[in-house]
Order: structure tokens, then C-alpha cells, then sequence
């Protein structure tokens, strides 16, 4: 009660903070740039001396706005624009007293190192999306595609434009030349596009904007000035074909007997990507036999919970212009709400198959790794009007597993069906762009599902829309999204669903769902609702409420961990505003959460507070501390009774140093601790990163967990005596690994990268009990241990006789784990002319079980550095055709 009543307090105070007054309003700059179509166009070469710049008058006046906001920078910097039919011209020139200081770092495209200038242009003039052009003095180019108001920067976006930079007496600058094709825009006869500048000064680590823009003012885009003399452009529609051959071959450690792993494979594939502009607001993206070889790997990681992983997208493909797809369940600034839950999950498209074939002892087989997507089409943009639209469609391929006996009989069992994914999302800006309305369609048809994959859904359907509403110059917002969820499969299909950790619809003593192995279909819902102030002051604040059905399923296509969860949450912030003598900028934060089950049950309550700080040395540090007095878990027991769980209190923190220096370190850790010491948790990473000169970057970032968790699930059994055993374990886990990185950029088209990450986990088990009593205050009453009397451990099996009966009641295997691995990916990337890529990749993996009773150094020494890797060598090379 004492929550709902915070909540409304605050909703009461928003609207009666709409008669207030809002931060200062900021005049907007206004540059007039005028066509050069009769004149020679600017040669991109860095030095300003072309005829054409003196068409227009110089803009500038940048205004600093960190670390002290409305202050005069350091040194000034301003620009010049002109266009023409085919491209948008933009000459800058950046003041610098003491040239020779000027930090001229190398990075690979979208690196950001070093000083730079960028430009931002809302060529829709929605104020909420803009194209983001950046130069850094070395002349290495960044481009993002910039949404949601300035919340998302899409660095995949990867448009064809040109740039040269020069160092003088003055300081330094820059020519940018950028294709009309590669903006987006109306075909009014005069056009205004929202503008904006950004100079980094490095040695200070300061920012100048050309339209000032308050710390306390919300949203980006919005805030922008305004760029006018557009007359009579006309849209460039884009058309762009890409082909692309990849040579790939593969070694590994030949297994004695097993035809299929004879130590080596090769293979040569082609595709083709196209990019075509249907009208100069919408773009349709294909792509056909699509490879994604020149992508790192994912991290190693165990999850002891059951639940599953969420790994970000690197394909290409996918990850530009993912915005538009993105539909986040419950993203909020309080966080602890699932965040990573998201209508659409790229990555289920091209995953490894999901089902495995029947063999005998005799048989070998070769399982495929990965589903091949035949093709793939994606139409998506924004029309001046604010439609934002996105439709993705995609088949992959089915999929077969080849089994082979000892007499050399042959057969193929499917282990992936011929599957079609589809994703449409429409949104649409209204009230002066401080509104908006959307929705998003997903669906996924898998055919003629056989026996074996008979566990699959048929098909797979979600709705859902969302809105957003800004007042009071957008210091305030409302924002919320239902969703529904329906999916269809037989009777086995559906049950799998009811019974996996996500649902859990089994569970013992939950009288709100109920386990139904007739049902052929699923039905569920889902939304967010909350409420915020992030303008106008140093206060802010959001507050909301969601939840999630015990029918809800998003699996086929989105990702979702977990259903049955109704959570409610505030945040309180604080920001200062002006740097003092300690520091640049502080925040501090208040956080709460409460969760409940739709059976009523009240399963968490979680308090937080936490602060961050830039420090006068640039230096960032931040910490925080949770305390969380109510814990219960659905889902711990895998499908038994809610367990309680002991009241937690945690904390986190980390250091970083400045990151202009040639050597920079960063540390962060955590702990977690019940009260009852019943489990506790440490995690730290600390590392450095060296540049030694301008070109290359190394870094290293060993980390250390420590996992001692007395009520660790290991297996339930259903019947022993007559009464189910929740089996649980004391675990002592420890998790050791290292992630080591190489950049060395030889000019800002060619470079060389290099990742590797040796990784070990070990988990011991000890302290054999089964729940009994799940919601005992006390921890020691809600189980009963096993004595020595009473377990047995023969040839890696423990026996459990409880009555000492002399009979065997059940028996489990030893859970005891070592898993070793060491991945790395080596990569060569050439430009060779704009859009036009050459990719050289080496990705080494080694993935074992090691001896649990040995140390970590020992296993990783026997189970990695004296093991043959598998290699994958693999050489990419594309064209891009520009019509």
C-alpha cells in the first residue's frame, strides 16, 4: 500500500507540475546554406580552399557543454555547408593554439578516438531521429543512426560518404562529402532539417555543441538547430548490390573411427546483399545465403539458474536498424525488470537446431551447428508524415543430422524444420512529435513438423502496441505496451511449454496454473506502464507497474526468461549541474522494487541506492547497495514449491581511470550475501589498456567469481517413499577467465583485431539435502540433510538409502563440473574503396570437460594449451555496387 501511495503522490504532482515553468527556453540557431550546382564542387582534401566555400558564410559560436555547461570552450570551431543535386558538403575547422598537442589516435571505423567533430542531421525533421557523421583528426570516420530523441546509436549503420583532414598553424580540418542517397528526406520545395555539431577537445576531454543544448533538458534530436536554404532537392533513390564469395576451411581433432571427423573441412559459398531505395523514406534490405563468418564470438558464460542466456546480435544484417524492431517489455530507468525481455530476438533466426536424432551405441552422427538462412528481406524507414515502419521476413532452411553405423549404413533424421519468421512494426508521431503510437506483428510457421520435432510449435503469434506522450517542453512522459502472445503445436508441444522454467505450470502448490497435457494452444499477455519526470532540474524520477501472465510466450522469436511476474518500481534521481572543485558531475539514485505472482503471492521487495561520480581528473567511479528483506522463488526448485529465500544484502562498484592516458585501469566488483550466510557471491574484473603510440591498443581483464550457494538445486524425484525430493546441494563454484584484446590499425581502412578469452568453471558439491519444508523462516528448517549413514558414492554415482534400510531409495549422478574453454577470433578488415570490404578470420576453440578435483590453473593448463584447437579459417570479400 505504502508503494501505490508514493506512486500516485508523484503521478499528482506531474500534472500539477504542467503549469510550472520548464527549463529556459534556448533560441534556436538557424544556418543558411546555399546550392553550389553552378559552381565546382569542393575537392575532398582537407584544406578549405575551394572557390565554392565562399558561397556561404561561416557558422560557430559553440557553446561548451561539458564538463561546464554555457561556458566558452577552449577553442572555438565552426563550419561552412553547401549541397548540390547528388551530395551535401560540410567544411569545419577546429581551432587549436598548440597544433603539435593535437592526440591523433587510429581506430578501426566508428572508434570515436582522439579529437573529432561531428554533425548530426534530422533530415526527416521528426526531432527524433538523426544521421550522425563523425571525423576524428586522424581521419577515421563514425556514423550512427541516432533514434528514440538521442536514447539509441546505432554504430552498424554503415553509409558510403568521404572525408579528409589536415593539420596547420590554426589547428586542424575536415571536408566531409555525404551522398544525398544516404540521407532521407522529403520532396518539399523548401526543406528545413534539424542540425547539430559536436567538437571533442581531447586533451581537455571537453565537448562543444554549435546549438547549446542544458544538461537538464531531455531528448537530443529535439533540441537541435535548424539547418535551412534547401531548395528544390530532389530525393536520391538508394540503390546499392553487394555480392560476396566466402572461403572458408576448418581443422579440428580427428576422432578415431568417426567418418565425419576426419580432422578437416572446406567449403567455398557465395551471396549477395542488396540495399534499394523504393521511395527516398523507405529502404527494402535482402539478402540472400547470407554468412556472418567475420563476427566475433560470444563470451563464455554457465548459468547454474536454469534460465537462459541472452547473447547481443553482431549480424549485420540484423543489428542495422534495429531500432525499429526493437519492442522492450518493461525497459526502464529503475531496472531489476527483465530488460533483455523483447517481443523480437534476432538471434532465433539461424540458431543451432533444436532437435537431435535417435542413436545407438554404434552410430556416429553429424549435427549441423547452425540453421542456414535461405534469404532474408527487411523494408524499413520513415516517411516525413512520422511513419516509422519495419517488415522483416526471413526462412531458414531445414535441417538434417547424418547418422552412420559401423557397417557404413547411411540415413538423415530432420533436426530443424523449413521455418518462416516475420516481424511488422508501424509507428506514428503526432502532437508536434511529442506523441507517438505503435504496434509490432510477429509470427513463426515451422512445416510439416515430423515425430522427432514434434515438441516444436506449429506456429508462434505476438501483438503488441505501445505509446508514448511528452508535455511541458518533454521534462514529463508516459510511455506504456500490452502484449499478447498465442502459440499453437500438439499436445506435446504445448505441454513442453507449460513445463519449461520460464512457466513451470507443474509447480506443486500453485493453485493459480495448472498443468493441462490436452491443450494444443497457449494464450498470454504482457505490458508496461510508467510515468517520468527527466527535464527541468536536478530531480528526476520514474515510476511504474508490469507484468507478465503465466500464459505469456515469447520464445519462438522473442526473448523472455521469465512469466508469472507482476512488478511495480520507482527511481529517484539526482544530477548536479555544474562541476565544483571535486568533481565534474555527481548522480545519485533511488531505487525500489515489489514483485508478486498472480496467485497474490508477494515473491520479492528490494530497496537500492546508488551514486555516480566523474571525477575533476576525469576519473569515473560509481557504487551501490541493495537490500532485499522479502525473497520467494517460483522457479528455484524447477517445478516444485515456492521456496523462501534468505533476506540478501549486495553491493557493486567500479574504477576507472582516465581514459585519455596511454595506460588507462578499471576495475569493478560485486558481492552478494544472505543474512543467514546461507549463500554468498563475489565477483571482480580489473584490467588495463595501453596504447603505446597512436596505432595500437592492447588490453587485458583477468576476472574471478566465487559462487558458495548451501541450497543449490541438482535434480527433483518424483516418487521416493511414496513423497517427491527436491535434491539441492552445498556448491562451492569457482569461475576464472580472462577476455584479451589487440587493435592495431595500420590507416583507417585497414586494421587488425585480435580477442581471446581462455575461461574455466568449476563447481564442487558437497552437503546433500532435499527441500522439505520451502517456506521455513529459518534456513536450517527448510530441509533435511543426508549423513554419511546415509549416501554412498561408488564409481561416480551417489546411492541414497534415508529408511538405512539396506535398499537403494534413488540415486543421481555426480553434479560435480570443470568446463574448460578458450576462444579467439583474429580478423583482418580492408577497405579497399568505400563500402568494399576484404575480411581475413582465424577463430580458434577449444571447449572440454576438465577434473573437477583438479585446481583452476592446472585445468586450464591440461585442458587447453595442451589440446588441439578447432581452427576456422575463413576469407570474405565483397563489392559494393553503387548506382
Amino acid at each position: 500500500m505504502k508503494n501505490l501511495i508514493i506512486f500516485f503522490t508523484l503521478v499528482s504532482i506531474s500534472f500539477y507540475s504542467t503549469a510550472q515553468d520548464s527549463t529556459t527556453v534556448v533560441p534556436k540557431k538557424i544556418y543558411e546554406t546555399k546550392s553550389i550546382d553552378i559552381e565546382t564542387p569542393p575537392t575532398i582534401d582537407g584544406l578549405l580552399d575551394d572557390l565554392a566555400w565562399n558561397l556561404v558564410d561561416w557558422g560557430g559560436d559553440y557553446i561548451e557543454s561539458r564538463p561546464d555547461e554555457n561556458t566558452p570552450p577552449s577553442y572555438q570551431t565552426k563550419f561552412k555547408i553547401v549541397y548540390d543535386s547528388k551530395n551535401l558538403y560540410i567544411g569545419v575547422r577546429c581551432y587549436d593554439a598548440e597544433p603539435d598537442k593535437i592526440v591523433k589516435r587510429l581506430s578501426r571505423r566508428d572508434g570515436f578516438e582522439g579529437d573529432w567533430v561531428e554533425f548530426n542531421i534530422d533530415s526527416y525533421h521528426d526531432k527524433r531521429t538523426a544521421f550522425s557523421f563523425t571525423v576524428t583528426v586522424a581521419g577515421v570516420k563514425g556514423d550512427e543512426f541516432v533514434s528514440n530523441n538521442g536514447n539509441n546509436w546505432d554504430s552498424s549503420w554503415n553509409p558510403i560518404w568521404y572525408t579528409k583532414t589536415k593539420i596547420d598553424d590554426e589547428g586542424w580540418t575536415a571536408e566531409l562529402k555525404i551522398p544525398l542517397s544516404q540521407l532521407k528526406f522529403g520532396d518539399s520545395e523548401n526543406q528545413v532539417w534539424g542540425l547539430q555539431s559536436t567538437r571533442r577537445f581531447f586533451r581537455a576531454e571537453e565537448r562543444s555543441l554549435w546549438q547549446r543544448k542544458p544538461i537538464d533538458q531531455p531528448g537530443w534530436v529535439s533540441e537541435f538547430g535548424e539547418l535551412h536554404g534547401l531548395k528544390n532537392m530532389e530525393p536520391q533513390k538508394q540503390l546499392e548490390i553487394q555480392p560476396y564469395t566466402v572461403a572458408s576451411s576448418e581443422t579440428y581433432e580427428a576422432e578415431d573411427g568417426n567418418p565425419f571427423r576426419d580432422g578437416s573441412d572446406g567449403d567455398i559459398t557465395v551471396g549477395l546483399d542488396a540495399k534499394i531505395g523504393i521511395t527516398n523514406d523507405l529502404t527494402l534490405d535482402l539478402t540472400v545465403n547470407p554468412d556472418f563468418g567475420q563476427v566475433e564470438a560470444d563470451p563464455s558464460a554457465i548459468a547454474l539458474d536454469g534460465f537462459q542466456i541472452f547473447f547481443r546480435e553482431q549480424r549485420p544484417f540484423f543489428v542495422e536498424n534495429k531500432n525499429i524492431f526493437d519492442f522492450n517489455l518493461s525497459e526502464s530507468e529503475a531496472g531489476n525488470t527483465f530488460g533483455f525481455d523483447n517481443v523480437f530476438y534476432s538471434r532465433r533466426i539461424g540458431r543451432s537446431p533444436q532437435g537431435s536424432p535417435s542413436t545407438s551405441d554404434q552410430e556416429f552422427v553429424d549435427q549441423p551447428n547452425n540453421t542456414p538462412i535461405i534469404g532474408a528481406a527487411k523494408f524499413s524507414g520513415k516517411t516525413k508524415d512520422g511513419w516509422a515502419i519495419g517488415v522483416l521476413e526471413s526462412v531458414t532452411a531445414k535441417r538434417y543430422a547424418s547418422i552412420i553405423d559401423d557397417e557404413g549404413n547411411r540415413r538423415k533424421e530432420m533436426v530443424e524444420p523449413l521455418t518462416n519468421y516475420f516481424v511488422g512494426r508501424l509507428q506514428k508521431d503526432f502532437n508536434e512529435r511529442n506523441s507517438y503510437i505503435g504496434g509490432i506483428f510477429t509470427a513463426t510457421n515451422r512445416d510439416n513438423l515430423t515425430e522427432q520435432l514434434d515438441f516444436l510449435h506449429e506456429s508462434a503469434y505476438t501483438g503488441a502496441v505501445d505509446f508514448k506522450h511528452q508535455w511541458n517542453n518533454r521534462d514529463w512522459y508516459v510511455e506504456g505496451n500490452v502484449t499478447f502472445s498465442h502459440v499453437k503445436g500438439s499436445e506435446e508441444a504445448i505441454t513442453n511449454t507449460q513445463e519449461t522454467i520460464t512457466h513451470l505450470f507443474q509447480r506443486v502448490d500453485a493453485g493459480h496454473v495448472e498443468l493441462d497435457t490436452t491443450k494444443t494452444s497457449l494464450s498470454g499477455t504482457g505490458g508496461n506502464i510508467q510515468i517520468g519526470k527527466i527535464g527541468n532540474g536536478h530531480w528526476k524520477f520514474e515510476s511504474g507497474g508490469t507484468w507478465r501472465s503465466p500464459e505469456l510466450e515469447l520464445n519462438d522469436i522473442g526473448f523472455q526468461r521469465q512469466a508469472d511476474d507482476i512488478r511495480h518500481y520507482t527511481w529517484i534521481g539526482y544530477q548536479t549541474l555544474k562541476p565544483d572543485s571535486t568533481f565534474r558531475r555527481v548522480g545519485i539514485n533511488y531505487n525500489h522494487w515489489s514483485s508478486w505472482d498472480f496467485g497474490g503471492n508477494h515473491n520479492s521487495l528490494r530497496f537500492n541506492t546508488n551514486s555516480w561520480q566523474n571525477w575533476k581528473n576525469n576519473w569515473f567511479s560509481n557504487f551501490g547497495f541493495n537490500y532485499a528483506p522479502i525473497q520467494y522463488s517460483n522457479f528455484a526448485l524447477r517445478g516444485g514449491p515456492r521456496l523462501r529465500q534468505s533476506p540478501e544484502m549486495s553491493f557493486w562498484n567500479s574504477i576507472s581511470t582516465d581514459s585519455r592516458k596511454k595506460i588507462r585501469f578499471s576495475m569493478f566488483h560485486r558481492g552478494e550475501k544472505a543474512v543467514d550466510n546461507s549463500y554468498r557471491t563475489y565477483y571482480i574484473e580489473a584490467g588495463a589498456t595501453y596504447q603505446p603510440f597512436d596505432a595500437l591498443r592492447i588490453s587485458a581483464f583477468p576476472s574471478f567469481n566465487i559462487n558458495n550457494d548451501k541450497l543449490q538445486f541438482i535434480d527433483n524425484f518424483d516418487d521416493v517413499n511414496g513423497t517427491p525430493r527436491y535434491l539441492n546441494g552445498h556448491i562451492q563454484q569457482r569461475t576464472l577467465s580472462m577476455s584479451f584484446r589487440l587493435n592495431y590499425t595500420i590507416n583507417p581502412n585497414l586494421t587488425i583485431q585480435y580477442w581471446g578469452q581462455p575461461f574455466i568453471s568449476r563447481g564442487r558439491y558437497s552437503n546433500f539435502k532435499h527441500v522439505s519444508a520451502a517456506l521455513e523462516k529459518r534456513f536450517e528448517d527448510r530441509f533435511t540433510s543426508y549423513d554419511d549413514t546415509q549416501i554412498s558414492f561408488v564409481d561416480d554415482t551417489y546411492s541414497v538409502d534415508e529408511d538405512l534400510n539396506g535398499n537403494e531409495d534413488f540415486n543421481f549422478d555426480n553434479p560435480d563440473f570443470s568446463f574448460v574453454q578458450f576462444r579467439s577470433n583474429l580478423v583482418v578488415r580492408w577497405e579497399y574503396i568505400p563500402g568494399s570490404e576484404i575480411f581475413l578470420v582465424w577463430s580458434q576453440d577449444v571447449s572440454r570437460d576438465g577434473d573437477p578435483s583438479e585446481g583452476l590453473f592446472a585445468s586450464l593448463g591440461d585442458n587447453i594449451f595442451g589440446q588441439k584447437p578447432q581452427n576456422i579459417f575463413l576469407l570474405k570479400a565483397t563489392y559494393r555496387f553503387v548506382f
